[in-house]
Formats: C-alpha cells, structure tokens, sequence
C-alpha cells in the first residue's frame, strides 16, 4: 500500500529549526509537512542549549510562540568569567548600548512550538522511517518515507533539511559538490541537570587548572553545571557526589559557599566540534540548523544560528510565493555563511580560552590568563568579549544606530546628522564607510530595522530566470487563465 500528496515545502527534521520554519511559513499561508524519524516525546527529551539571542526572541514573537518565553524565561546583561580564582563581570548590556540574552531553555521552545503546530492543525508526521529525498536538482523535488508499514511519496516545491548533523539531506548531496569543515575537540562536556536554585544570577565561565566549567540554569529552581572531562571518561563512573566535588574545586570560594548540591535529574557528556558544510543549498533542497553547522556550545551559538537559518530561509520562501522575487532564496547560502564563520570563530576561539588542552604545555595557561586578564581590564577586550557573546554581525552590513547611539561599522565609522530629503530622509555615507561595508552606487540594498537599528544590506545580483523556471512558477489561480484582446484595455496605449 502507498499514499502520494502534495506540499508546498517538506521540512525534514521536527526539532526547533524544523518547528519553527513551519510555523513561520504557516503565518505567511504558506503549506509545509514537517518529517521527524523519532517520537515527540523523544524530541522533547533532548536536553540542549538555553541562552537565547534577540534575534532568536523576535523571531519566536514573530512565530506567536514567545509568551511563555517572556514570561518564563530569565534576562541576563552579563555573565561572569572566572581565573585565577577570581570572578569578573562582563557587563553585556552596558557595553553593547541596551543587548540582553535570555535564559530558556531549548527543550521549552521545542514544546512552545509543537503546541502551536497542534492547536493550529497542522500536519507532523513522527516516526517517519526510510527518508529520502529526490529530484531536489530539479523543478520537482519529492520525499519519500514510511509510516506504520504504509510508503509515502511528499511531493513539494522545494525542500527544508532540519534533520541534523546525522540526518538524510546532507548526506544525500553528492560528495563532490559538497565541502565540509571539521575540528573535533579533545574532550567532552559532562552536564548535570539538578532541581537545586542556581549558585549565581548570571551563567559563569570557569578557567581553572583542573579543566574548564560553567555554571548555568534553566530557570530559578533548575541549574545546569558543566565539566570539562576526557572523551575516554563514562556517565557511570560519575557519581552526582563525585561531579559536586569536582566542580567545587573548580570555583571560587564565594561560589562554593552559594552551590546547592542534590541529585541529578539527567547526566550526560557531550563532545565538542565545529564543523560547517558549504554550500547550504543545493538546487531545491535548503540546509538549516544542525544539518550544516555546529558550534562547541562554550559560546551558545548553536541554536541562535539555527534560528537565523531559519530567518533567512523562510523570508527567502515567503518572497517566491509572494511573487516578489527569488533575491532571498538565491542568497541564502551565502547570507547564512558570513553569519556562521564569525558564530564559528567566536566559539572556537572562546573554547581554545576557557579549557585546558591535552596537549598543552604551562606557557599556554600563561597564555590564557593573559588574554583573560585583558578581556576583564580593558574596554576594548570587554566590548570584543560581549558583542560577541550577544550580538553575531553578518559581513556586508551597516549598523546605523539611532540619535543615541554612534554609528558602529566593522573598521570604519563616522558620526553622521540625518538630512531632509524632499519628503523623506537620507544621510550620506562616507566613502570609507561605503567601501567597508561593500557598497556601491546604484545597488540595490535592503533597508530594515532591527531592535531600534537601521540596517542596510547589499543584495546580491540575481541570475536571469530560465524559461523553464518562468513557467514553473506560472498558477492559473493566481495568475489567469490565457486571454486574447482585439482591443486595448484600460489607459493602455499600443
């Protein structure tokens, strides 16, 4: 027995990324059905990242899930690091003029998102067996799969891969038109989630001689603690008293005064890599999220680029069906990858800092508390430290701030005064400004604004449909049936 339907996009992949375009595309009227192999109560067991950045928050008050979010979650304008025994403060908010990050966790709005998709009705295939996708280099994409014995043939316009770094999509590319970037890290992150009060407000980063640590929460009564551990160590041979007293050693005294212990409500190690895959299109099929990147989470990116994955696809999505143009989608990948290489370097650099490596010899820990020493003392080291941790910019744009606030550009700058401009207004750019951030005159940009910011974005010069492609996209519905005039309509003029 087979079934055969239609979709407009099939989403492979039903964690946040997959969710979350989808619930993005079904408020633009757009139809998707979102493939996951596993169960949703397997989904939501996952237990994952929990620091959000604003554009992660807009972009779940965009999607009408962000309620719980805002009423639930915890705001956070820093976060200290830790060496020497000492604690200092970074204060996020103050150095970047107004950014926060917001404590919830990743497990919160994947269940935020799964009951939005239910109680609008919409379509979640679970345990879906034997994925393919086909025809993904063609005006035809397809997915095939199997479900309580039954095959399946999506048909679909284009494709979503949200399925992870294990997932199909990705491997379904030929090797040869594909580049993949790794570093694997020598050691692992063995987490502990315990129902115990957090040990301080904000998350601490530790430096210590005995390996790396962070301490972080999930909410006022739920606490997440990391260590640093070899990738040879095992679950079973860490008692919860055995991880309390090592991360005790790991803090300073005032914080382990303040620990609360207790026992362990999930334990886990997790290794650490960075790896991304270029490109992240591949004709009609779209790689988001996991599926072509990952991020040691020392820096908390992983779900913040997921989440931008998805901006970016879905505006891209919503302009073809809306007739407008194929700019965003013909840009994605690289729009997507200016983003990542900087989340990339962020997160390595952050994470060849904080922990201690097999390799090592004692110069490097001299090395550390050095740079350390000037990220906590200097105010150029600060504002490095916590634009990053925030904020992750996209090359080619221009960040113009409001009255308050200076203009910002990567290496150039300049305090500018807004002019009239007949009925509107304009402002002139310097020539050093316009060169850094890759403007020309006559190009088409992008103007937006994001969190009280202008941004002007270059967009890419769009490649000429083909006649094929021109008729792909023709809808009676929309577009009429064939008409012939003998006469002129309207103020036409022939």
């Amino acid at each position: 027995m087979s079934t055969t339907t239609k979709t407009q996009v099939a989403i492979i992949g039903a964690g946040p990324s997959g969710l979350l375009l989808g619930q993005l595309l079904h408020k633009a009227g757009i139809d998707a059905v979102i493939l996951e192999r596993q169960t949703g109560d397997y989904v939501l067991g996952r237990i994952r990242a929990g620091v959000l950045e604003q554009v992660t928050i807009d972009l779940l008050d965009e999607a009408g899930v962000g309620q719980r979010m805002h009423t639930e979650g915890l705001v956070h304008g820093g976060f200290d690091l830790l060496f020497n025994g000492q604690r200092h403060r970074i204060d996020m908010n103050a150095l970047t003029g107004g950014k926060n990050v917001m404590v919830y966790g990743q497990t919160d709005v994947t269940r935020d998102l799964m009951h939005a998709r239910e109680a609008a009705g919409l379509s979640t295939v679970y345990e879906a067996r034997n994925v393919g996708v086909h025809g993904y280099d063609t005006t035809s994409p397809s997915v095939t799969y199997e479900k309580d014995g039954v095959a399946h043939t999506l048909h679909c316009d284009f494709i979503a891969g949200c399925d992870g770094f294990h997932g199909v999509c990705r491997a379904s590319v030929p090797r040869n038109a594909i580049a993949e970037y790794e570093k694997v890290y020598p050691f692992g992150w063995l987490g502990v989630l315990s129902d115990t009060p957090p040990v301080h407000d904000e998350l601490i980063y530790v430096n210590s001689p005995r390996g790396f640590a962070l301490c972080s929460q999930r909410s006022k009564t739920r606490s997440r603690y990391y260590l640093q551990v070899p990738l040879t160590d095992r679950i079973e041979e860490w008692t919860d008293d055995a991880f309390w007293q090592e991360l005790k050693l790991r803090l300073d005294p005032e914080a382990r005064e303040h620990l609360v212990t207790g026992p362990s409500i999930e334990k886990s190690i997790a290794p650490l890599r960075s790896f991304v895959t270029e490109p992240m299109r591949f004709g009609r099929l779209f790689l988001a999220g996991d599926a072509a990147h990952i991020v040691p989470p020392t820096g908390a990116k992983g779900l913040n680029l997921a989440a931008t994955d998805v901006k970016y696809l879905s505006e891209g999505l919503i302009g073809h069906y809306r007739g407008q143009s194929d700019t965003d989608l013909n840009a994605y990948s690289d729009r997507c990858l200016r983003r990542i290489w900087k989340a990339e370097r962020f997160s390595w650099w952050f994470t060849s800092l904080m922990h201690q490596f097999p390799e090592d010899s004692n110069i490097t820990a001299k090395f550390q508390n050095a740079e350390l020493d000037y990220i906590v003392n200097s105010q150029a080291g600060s504002l490095t430290m916590a634009e990053n941790y925030a904020l992750t910019f996209a090359a080619g744009r221009l960040h113009v701030y409001t009255p308050s606030k200076q203009t910002e550009i990567f290496m150039a700058e300049a305090v500018l005064s807004i002019k009239h401009w007949g009925n509107n207004l304009g402002v002139r750019l310097p020539q050093a400004v316009a060169r850094e951030a890759n403007l020309q005159a006559d190009q088409q940009v992008r103007v937006s604004v994001e969190e009280g910011r202008v941004v002007i974005e270059p967009l890419p010069t769009a490649a000429p449909l083909s006649l094929e492609e021109r008729l792909s996209r023709f809808d009676p519905a929309r577009h009429g049936t064939e008409a012939m005039v003998t006469s002129p309509l309207g103020a036409e003029r022939w």
